[in-house]
């Protein structure tokens, strides 16, 4: 059992949380409550059991749930919280990874800490907890619709804090209840609206989302270097990030992709021996690399606003004495978000691909070696790997169809429009990490391009990822399986992006 001890680097909530924390939730974390934050979570909570007691009609608490409004419910809230959870937890499908399940832990306490959920103070003590350790609930991955909440995910999430079904400690999954122990966490006990509020959010949606942006991120810095060290080993004119060119275009990303660029680019010699003009994966890279900025951005916007936000139902305002009754677990925004980040995800990796294709093509790479290969037939070198790349867009374009739009209605015709955002976030998600296997099959290629009579980059950057690539990866010489290589190169380029 892994258990984070040093609270040198500990999140204190509520805060706006960012994707990069997310991700590092993955790990354990120390998270700490806010005193003030503490004291309104317990306020809001007592207002709410008086508001109760005095007779309010309260959905989920004094009535059944979804289109079973209509009717009340349990009497006593300990057996309320059993029931809402016991009709929920019926998800099916491979677990979900647990990096993004502890996402969702950590996104679901920050919203129950902004004090309107009406959650008993020990719910939040025991989600700190579980952050603090390597302790994760098994989620199945189908289940969620987005609407009203990730009620389904959720709903198994809460359960094995309760010490029922299935979690991980670290990688190893066994029953809830053991994990809880392995761990040195008690299990989570519930009361009054403690299970609703802990299901009724877009947790799921939007910590999936939030990964996958922070990924997508990554990709950008990378494509942009990637573009750069290509450019450099062909020998190529630098006038495509023309900053006189780029600000006639009139897209400020596109101008701040060719800043990058040049930036990148400082000190290229061109050969004088490329086409007057360059193929469009690099002569447009700074048009297609800033639209790609430009989503990013708004991406960051919307799921920026749903980190910051409170996503349950109802939500209670002990200081006007009111519990609003209304859709804030209803998934549109981040939905819309994350099936732009699958375009995003889908359009970079037809550039990497195509990048890809340019390099090992002798007839356009300036005569290097078919496939890169030392002895054309005799070796075959990228050949395998770029069949492959071929085959993960592929796998790319088939499943960038919208989630967003498929709303499908359900519940009983309660929930009658549904935005399918964890599907959308999910499906962005594996678009990045596919994303990331063709953007590592592109610097393999790469380094295997100088190795067989490439040029030596001219720019220092270019030169300076060059050697990280040749420092992690043998050449190509004799054919070997390249699976693991490819995967080695994803990560030298994540080094290299994080690093600046």
């Amino acid at each position: 059992m892994q258990l984070l001890e040093d609270a040198t680097r500990a999140l204190t909530l509520p805060a706006q949380l960012t994707p990069a924390d997310l991700e590092r939730a993955a790990d354990p974390i120390h998270v700490l409550i806010a005193a003030q934050a503490r004291a309104r979570v317990a306020d809001c909570q007592d207002f709410f059991t008086r508001r109760l007691d005095a007779g309010a009609v309260v959905y989920g608490a004094s009535t059944g749930f979804g289109p079973l409004v209509s009717y009340g419910g349990r009497a006593q809230a300990a057996d309320q919280c059993d029931n809402v959870l016991a009709h929920l937890t019926c998800g099916q499908g491979d677990d979900l990874p647990p990096d993004v399940v502890r996402a969702m832990l950590l996104v679901r306490l920050a919203s129950l800490v902004r004090g309107r959920s009406a959650v008993t103070p020990g719910v939040l003590d025991s989600l700190a907890a579980a952050l603090r350790t390597d302790f994760t609930p098994a989620v199945p991955c189908l289940g969620s619709v987005g609407a009203s909440g990730d009620l389904v995910p959720m709903a198994h999430a809460v359960q094995a804090l309760r010490g029922r079904g299935r979690a991980y400690v670290g990688a190893t999954s066994m029953p809830a209840a053991e994990a809880l122990d392995r761990a040195g966490l008690r299990p989570l006990l519930l009361d009054g609206r403690d299970a609703l509020a802990l299901v009724n959010g877009t947790s799921l949606t939007v910590a999936a989302g939030a990964l996958a942006l922070a990924r997508l991120k990554r990709a950008h810095a990378a494509a942009l270097r990637l573009t750069a060290l290509l450019a450099d080993l062909l020998g190529c004119a630098p006038d495509f990030a023309s900053p006189a060119l780029l600000d006639a275009y009139g897209h400020p990303d596109a101008v701040r992709a060719g800043v990058t660029l040049r930036e990148l680019l400082a000190g290229l010699v061109p050969t004088g021996r490329r086409p007057f003009q360059e193929p469009y994966s690099i002569r447009c890279t700074p048009q297609l690399l800033g639209a790609v900025g430009s989503s990013l951005r708004h991406a960051t916007e919307v799921i920026d606003h749903d980190l910051g936000g409170i996503s349950d139902n109802p939500l209670c305002f002990p200081e006007t004495g009111e519990i609003a009754h209304g859709g804030n677990f209803f998934g549109q925004p981040v939905a819309f978000a994350a099936d732009l980040l699958t375009l995003v995800a889908v359009q970079t990796g037809n550039l990497a691909e195509r990048q890809l294709d340019l390099l090992i093509d002798p007839h356009r790479n300036g005569a290097l070696p078919a496939m890169l290969a030392p002895e054309p037939g005799r070796q075959h070198a990228a050949q395998g790997v770029q069949l492959a790349a071929t085959a993960v867009v592929a796998q790319m374009r088939r499943t960038a169809t919208p989630a967003s739009i498929q709303s499908l209605p359900t519940n009983g015709h309660n929930q009658d429009v549904v935005p399918f955002g964890t599907q959308a976030a999910l499906n962005a998600l594996n678009q990045a990490e596919l994303l990331r296997l063709l953007q590592g099959s592109l610097a393999l290629a790469l380094r295997q391009a100088a190795y067989v009579g490439a040029r030596q980059p001219t720019a220092p950057a270019c030169a300076a990822l060059l050697d990280q690539l040749t420092d992690a990866l043998p050449p190509i010489d004799p054919d070997r399986p390249l699976d693991a290589d490819v995967r080695r190169a994803a990560d030298v380029l994540d080094v290299a992006v994080q690093a600046g």
